[in-house]
């Protein structure tokens, strides 16, 4: 099963793939003329806006980037990055930001075909994504596209939001000592499943209501303790941008703990860490902004877009730069304990439960805000009444991530995650025009 995911993996996130997604999005970015990164600022407006509801919808625009965030926010942002680092080298996080850029334009078209091609189901509930803007925008000769992306969707929600999340998380928690012994990676994942099945309950309201409470004041604390750090490191980060721009086209050499890197393996998990940190192009956040309240497609995508920017330019940023400029990615280290010696290095004994406290608060909201991307997805393939079980096993599955190999979990999430993104990819560029359309309307309304 390694082998052949290896396999896969190699393919999947082989130069085609990599192609695939910068082609995407500097296409919409070009074609939108740069609308999602000369707007950003009206994007913080309209979130602004959005904290109210205006039109028809769910739930407020606000907290449907606040769902759509505590999917993105997780792991990628403090495991995920380190790993990058660890795998890539300093110059993996370049690509991360030229991703994300480009990223902002996918993720904003995105948001605007779900909201423009929602549906209600039986229940009289708003919802969209991907597999809709495909059947509905595309029509019946692209169904067995929808079907596809819905498949591996389901599928790919148990690798990037769950499996690699509890993992994380019990890997973490594991080196915490309570009451002189360590914290057993299974008594983690019992916890979290208990706690996730306790929100799963309430459905899409419970969940957005949680994720717009949690997700700003952690996020916000993890910035402040980050720029914390950076200050401590005031007089290495010169050094740290160097190693960044300077490896990101030049390959880095062995050196203490750290194997070395090509510029391909910079490039390569500078994306793929990348794509799974804001989750641009894989077609997982239309399915929360489809729900929100908006009079207009364009305005939720306007707010989408800045679910990129606020995940991979602050956070993972932060993340990378405290790594690097620690020196700690030398060490050998990946994963989540690489990004708390980093965070130690700087703030002894308080790093460590910064980085646990944090992580485990990501993957959580991570975990409930990818068990409705699946569910959503699994309806679509088998109907409503789905739903419940899609949930117990959504729930049962997270003590057995959380024991997983920290490697196999990661493989088989990043595996997924493109299988997954090529169906809507596919689908954003054949949709392009009415992208454009309805942007070019709503300015020339504006005006």
């Amino acid at each position: 099963m390694l082998e052949l995911l290896n396999t896969v993996n190699g393919w999947a996130w082989g130069p085609p793939m990599l192609f695939l997604i910068a082609l995407t999005g500097i296409y919409l970015t070009v074609g939108l003329k740069a609308y999602p990164i000369l707007h950003l600022g009206n994007g913080f407006k309209q979130l602004w806006r959005g904290r109210h509801k205006h039109g028809e919808g769910e739930i407020s625009g606000f907290n449907a980037l606040m769902t759509s965030l505590s999917a993105t926010i997780g792991t990628g942002n403090i495991a995920g990055v380190a790993t990058a680092i660890a795998l890539g080298g300093p110059g993996a996080l370049f690509w991360m930001w030229i991703i994300a850029l480009i990223g902002m334009a996918t993720k904003y078209s995105e948001a605007v075909l779900a909201v423009n091609f929602r549906e209600k189901n039986e229940q009289g509930h708003y919802v969209g994504g991907p597999m809709y803007y495909i059947r509905n925008g595309l029509g019946p000769k692209f169904k067995w596209l929808a079907v596809v992306f819905a498949f591996f969707g389901m599928l790919a929600g148990f690798g990037i939001g769950n499996g690699t999340q509890a993992n994380s998380v019990a890997d973490v928690v594991s080196h915490f000592n309570f009451a002189g012994a360590p914290i057993p990676e299974w008594f983690t994942g019992v916890v979290v499943a208990v706690l996730v099945g306790l929100v799963l309950i309430g459905g899409i309201r419970r969940i957005s209501d949680i994720a717009g409470k949690l997700v700003p004041f952690m996020a916000i604390s993890y910035v402040l303790a980050g720029i914390l750090l950076l200050i401590i490191f005031a007089d290495r980060i010169p050094t740290a941008l160097d190693l960044i721009f300077t490896h990101a086209f030049a390959p880095i050499s062995a050196v203490g703990g750290f194997a070395g890197a090509t510029v391909w393996a910079a490039l390569r998990y500078g994306v793929a860490r990348g794509v799974f940190s804001n989750e641009a192009g894989l077609g997982s956040a239309p399915i929360a902004h489809a729900t929100a309240t908006t009079d207009n497609p364009v305005r939720q995508g306007t707010i989408a877009m800045l679910g990129t920017f606020i995940d991979t330019i602050v956070i993972c940023t932060i993340t990378g730069l405290v790594i690097v400029a620690s020196g700690e990615w030398q060490s050998g280290v990946s994963g989540a304990n690489l990004t708390t010696a980093a965070f130690s290095a700087g703030l002894p004994v308080v790093g460590q439960y910064i980085v646990g406290i944090g992580l485990a608060v990501f993957a959580f909201t991570t975990i409930i805000g990818w068990s409705f991307y699946g569910e959503k997805c699994t309806e679509y393939l088998f109907g409503p009444k789905s739903i419940p079980v899609f949930r117990i096993i959504w729930v049962l599955a997270i003590p057995i991530g959380a024991t997983q190999d920290l490697n196999n979990a990661w493989l088989l999430a990043d595996t997924l995650n493109a299988l997954m993104a090529i169906p809507n990819l596919i689908a954003l560029l054949l949709l392009s025009p009415v992208v454009f359309k309805l942007t070019k309307a709503f300015l020339a309304k504006q005006k």
